[in-house]
């Protein structure tokens, strides 16, 4: 029982956190944040649905469809500039 509680204080509590978190960035997404996707593409976020988003990818300002799941964080604007 002891072994359980360690692994819940250790393990599961901030996994817990750290989704919440997630769930919480990916809901405050708006038009023009700059981020980062699962797949490593940088890109300022040009439009945004419910389900997806259109992010414009530089140098060639290629603008491509990811779906809102797959953006991993938001960047520093710096970066994409």
């Amino acid at each position: 029982m002891l072994i359980f509680a360690i692994f819940y204080f250790l393990l599961f509590l901030p996994m817990q956190k750290q989704k919440k978190q997630q769930q919480k960035m990916l809901r405050e997404l708006k038009a023009g944040d700059a981020v980062v996707t699962s797949g490593g593409v940088v890109g300022t976020i040009t439009a945004i649905d419910a389900e997806t988003l259109i992010l414009r990818v530089k140098p060639d300002n290629l603008k491509l469809q990811f779906a809102r799941s797959a953006v991993s964080s938001l960047v520093a604007t710096e970066i994409t500039k």
